[in-house]
């Protein structure tokens, strides 16, 4: 990536959320590459999820990377974290460079075609502590990333995240509004996408 030439940022206008999008935060050679070697590197897992009382396999691929001794906890499941990789590392990297923060840890999440999925929810677990900063990078195939305010019926917003993209939500964002990763029935490649994130 060269620095020398500033990259598109849109910064979205909604309430009680602080949203901002890159959608060419790697250029195509570089997200092709990054997307071969996480795919195959990834020690990918599947765990099961107990949603309304009915335990079911998550309906997606996870990994979890980051410091030593920062387990994750989301939808009663406990997430060691493995050592960062020199890959993850350098995406963390070049992320940090224009966020003033310093990631403790990334979650992976591999959707391998339209039926994988991540329902309606928060990332405002204990651990993240107050107004979370969550940078989310995106290679593969373009999914369609919906946020819906909480209390504001008429507030929400449909991005379609592309490859090599990088999604930023911070301030109050996690706690005024949900996401999700919708299911789709058309034919659609995989995607991996990397959520950094602190924990406290």
């Amino acid at each position: 990536m060269n620095s020398l030439f500033p990259k598109e940022k849109i910064t979205f206008d909604l309430p009680d959320a602080t949203i901002v999008y890159y959608p060419n935060f790697f250029e195509n050679g570089s997200a092709d590459a990054f997307f071969e070697s996480l795919k195959n590197e990834i020690p990918w897992q599947q765990d099961k999820i107990t949603v309304y009382g009915k335990t079911h396999p998550q309906p997606r691929l996870t990994a979890l990377f980051g410091n030593e001794g920062k387990p994750y906890h989301y939808s009663n499941i406990v997430m060691q974290p493995n050592a960062w990789s020199i890959l993850l590392l350098f995406i963390k990297n070049k992320i940090e460079e224009i966020v003033t923060e310093n990631f403790t840890t990334v979650l992976l999440n591999y959707y391998r075609d339209g039926r994988d999925s991540n329902g309606w929810h928060a990332d405002n677990e204990k651990e993240l502590g107050i107004n979370p900063i969550i940078a989310s990078v995106s290679f593969g195939a373009e999914r369609f990333f919906y946020l819906q305010h909480n209390t504001i019926a008429a507030q929400k917003l449909k991005l379609n995240l592309k490859h090599g993209s990088l999604l930023i939500m911070s301030g109050t964002t996690q706690h005024f509004w949900k996401h999700q990763i919708a299911k789709t029935a058309k034919p659609i490649g995989p995607r991996i996408n990397l959520t950094f994130r602190i924990i406290k």
